[in-house]
Formats: C-alpha cells, sequence, structure tokens
C-alpha cells in the first residue's frame, strides 16, 4: 500500500484557499509557504505534491547558471 504524502494536507489547504479567494494566488501566499516549508522537510520524490516546487527549483538554478 503506497505511503501518504507527507505535504497532501497543505496541498489540500491550498485548494481551499485558492477556491475561496478566487483563484487570487496573492490572497494564498500563508498556506502556499506552508507547502514550502513541509517540502523542505522532506527528500526530493518523497511528495508527489511537492514536485511542482521541486521543477521550479531546477529551473530557477539552471536560468541561474546560464546568465553568469
Amino acid at each position: 500500500m503506497p505511503q501518504k504524502d507527507p505535504c497532501q494536507k497543505q496541498a489540500c489547504e491550498i485548494q481551499k484557499c485558492l477556491q475561496a479567494n478566487n483563484y487570487m494566488e496573492s490572497k494564498c501566499q500563508a498556506v502556499i509557504q506552508e507547502l514550502r516549508k513541509c517540502c523542505a522537510q522532506y527528500p526530493k520524490g518523497r511528495s508527489v505534491v511537492c514536485s511542482g516546487f521541486e521543477k521550479e527549483e531546477e529551473e530557477n538554478l539552471t536560468l541561474k547558471s546560464a546568465s553568469k
């Protein structure tokens, strides 16, 4: 049986916040930050809901090294 995603709760909170605030991301920065904190606690690949942040991080690193 697959293990529960450790950051699933935070991902659900983001969805609730976005729905309650007409999908205005700026109103949900606190819950987005909570998900980022959760994701930082686990190794890459451990949390499926964190994969978007991991991809974003990799793209930022690629852009930074390309601009040097």
